[in-house]
């Protein structure tokens, strides 16, 4: 029977072909249908995913988080600790206020030598700095002695900086002087003046600490360090030619700082009277405090020169004048300098003065500009050795130490990058240095005072300005030049502010200017074209992959946004309708015939958006299908989903919403395949 059947149908027979084929067939067909269901069912799920997430945390949820975080930092590792004994959780509580008690666990001899050596390097720079310093300051010698002994104690303590030494700095002397002047005269009163800047380096102490106490360091950020670098390059030029009274022995000078006014005060009181004995001394000492400098840096053994050098010129200078009578010549000279240790000044502050109100916005603005600069001085050492400082922890450290300063008759104390450097190339191993510093300007105090007072103001000078080009920073002005125009822009505006007008104009120039920057890039954001890459799902800006293959139908643009809002919406809507029409019009040959049948928009980089963002979307979505287009998005975020759908959106986009953008552009080659 079977060899009748195959001689009936034999294998090579087309009937027997198709009987033998027909269930290959079938099944390879349902197969792919169930494959192209299966696909189908996982694009329906993964769009599920998008429109169905959780709750996002509701406002009241997210300012009550940003509150515990930012209010009980610590309240976490506190409640983990309850189930410690009273003394150990006190125990963690101080190590965590002064980190002194970590650190000196592990504290050795060797360590200690090293601080020794360090720390008698740096108080040779900081008593002639000091005392220079405090008369930029325009108070009299012993404040910038002062301010180096109860602020580096205090920071020693609650610092997490090794290297930073701590005490009064050019630009904040310069900031102070100038800033006060406007309200109360020096020379008229100085006794007013003084009291002022006690007031103002309390404020700035009481800002400081609360910066750090609630987190708010990136106040800080408001200026930029491309506007640091300019302000303080212009600050500099200003500081060394206001320099230029006690180099030359003027006695009338001008109040203001602008360079314009500065060099015609000079000439003026040059044409009228000046002494050469002046000059002639304070440029030989800073060619010499120049000359060891250069030394220095040549040979890495002899750091100790330069350090030095400031302390030399001023016991050399005070001889010679000591010697030869040449204060009877004409030579400037300090005179008597009260010694002794700090006196209070907590009745000196004057908090019911009629200008409280003007002395604490100065405050504020010192207390910025200090903290830039130490945390800046601060993290550019620590990331030389290694470790991490805690911004927060060295805000408060700072705001302490000023608010004691300022009830122990010092100003405001801050981060000194020539000192903290003399300080690392003296092979510091902790903060200890300071201590060490702090102790020997207190000796110092005590007894030797009184032989400063032949000690002539030129050689003051002559220390300001040799300190001055490490403010000058060409290389990195630079680089910001190189790398981004606007930085630059803020850059030299702070330059320029600060030369030609006065340090408050050039910090608002830069300040300003930043701002106009994030403006720019928040009202603009870039609107990219995306295509894919060959051999991969991977979709990429076609200008920066020229590789990438664009999908004639589709039209993929992605916003470089993480907020789309009425500052910046309307712009997107345009940049979308302009690459939809003006690319069809390009790139169609025939009349009538559509080059881009979808427009998606690839929301991933979009964290929120507003009603007015959302008006717009729907004001997009209107003008494509117009068009003869339609709108589809993917990936949209968090927040983002939950606003569209509460404003409808998401009904009127009816299926184009896709996880990713690979399915939205699956979905549109293969209309068989549903999102939804």
């Amino acid at each position: 029977m079977s060899s009748e059947r195959e001689q009936e149908n034999p294998p090579s027979s087309p009937k027997h072909f198709n009987q033998t084929m027909a269930p290959l067939a079938i099944e390879s067909a349902t197969s792919a249908q169930e494959m192209l269901d299966l696909e189908k069912n996982g694009h329906a799920e993964r769009a599920q995913w998008v429109l169905n997430p959780p709750e996002p945390p509701s406002l009241w949820r997210e300012l009550k988080d940003c509150m515990r975080e930012t209010l009980l930092p610590q309240c976490s590792n506190f409640l983990s600790s309850r189930n410690q004994t009273g003394f150990k959780t006190v125990i963690s509580v101080l190590q965590a206020m002064f980190p002194i008690l970590t650190w000196s666990r592990n504290y050795k001899a060797t360590k200690f030598k090293n601080d020794v050596l360090a720390g008698l390097t740096l108080a040779s720079l900081c008593i002639p700095q000091g005392i220079g310093y405090a008369t930029l300051a325009k108070l009299d010698p012993q404040y910038g002695l002062y301010t180096s002994v109860i602020p580096p104690l205090i920071y020693a303590v609650m610092g997490t900086s090794r290297e930073i030494a701590i005490g009064p700095v050019a630009v904040v002397s310069l900031l102070l002087s100038s800033m006060i002047q406007k309200v109360q005269d020096p020379e008229s009163n100085p006794a007013a003046y003084r009291n002022l800047v006690l007031t103002t380096t309390f404020f700035a102490g009481i800002f400081q600490a609360s910066f750090g106490l609630f987190r708010l360091g990136f106040l800080v950020d408001f200026l930029s360090h491309a506007a640091i670098v300019g302000f303080m390059a212009g600050a500099a030029i200003v500081i060394g030619l206001q320099q230029l009274k006690g180099l030359l022995a003027i006695t009338h000078f001008t109040n203001k700082t602008d360079v314009i006014s500065v060099l015609k005060s000079t000439w003026i009181s040059v044409h009228h009277y000046w002494n050469p004995h002046n000059f002639i001394l304070g440029c030989s000492f800073l060619i010499f405090i120049l000359s060891a400098r250069f030394v220095g840096k040549r040979n890495k053994k002899l750091f100790w020169l330069p350090a030095i050098a400031p302390l030399v010129s001023v016991v050399l200078s005070t001889l010679i004048v000591f010697l030869t009578r040449a204060d009877n010549h004409g030579v400037k000279i300090i005179k008597h300098i009260h010694g002794g240790l700090n006196p209070s000044s907590v009745h000196l502050l004057e908090f019911n003065n009629p200008h409280i109100g003007q002395v604490a916005k100065i405050g504020v603005i010192v207390a910025i500009v200090a903290l830039t600069e130490a945390i800046a001085v601060g993290r550019s050492f620590a990331s030389v050795k290694g470790y991490h400082i805690d911004g927060n922890k060295e805000m408060i450290a700072m705001g302490i130490m000023n608010i004691a300063g300022s009830f122990s008759s010092c100003y405001v104390a801050t981060g000194s990058f020539s000192r903290s450097a003399v300080n690392f190339s003296a092979g510091c191993e902790t903060a200890v240095s300071n201590i060490v510093m702090a102790i020997t300007v207190i000796i110092c105090l005590e007894f030797f005072t009184k032989l400063l007072y032949f000690t002539p103001v030129a050689i003051l000078a002559s220390v300001i300005i040799s300190a001055l080009p490490g403010l000058i920073d060409l290389n990195e002005i630079y680089n910001i030049w190189k790398v981004d125009k606007l930085d630059f822009l803020a850059c030299i505006g702070a330059f320029f502010g600060v030369l030609f007008a006065s340090v408050e104009i050039g910090l608002l120039a830069a300040v300003t200017i930043s701002f106009v920057k994030i403006i720019i890039v928040s009202i603009r954001p870039g609107t990219e074209i995306l295509g894919r890459l060959p051999g991969t799902d991977t979709f990429c800006d076609v200008d920066q992959y020229p590789m990438a293959i664009k999908t004639p139908p589709v039209l993929i643009i992605r916003i470089k946004s993480g907020f789309l809002c009425f500052a910046n919406a309307n712009f997107v809507k345009e940049n979308i309708m302009k690459w939809a029409t003006e690319g069809e019009a390009k790139d169609t040959k025939g009349i009538g015939k559509r080059t881009f049948q979808l427009v998606i928009l690839d929301m991933s980089n979009l964290t929120n958006i507003d009603i007015a963002g959302i008006a717009c979307l729907e004001e997009l979505r209107k003008n494509l299908v117009s068009n003869g287009m339609e709108l589809a998005i993917t990936n949209p975020r968090w927040q983002v989903i939950h606003k569209l759908k509460l404003a409808n959106f998401v009904g009127k986009l009816g299926e184009k919403i896709y996880l990713s953008v690979g399915e939205a552009v699956d979905a549109c080659l293969n209309p068989k395949i549903a999102a939804i």
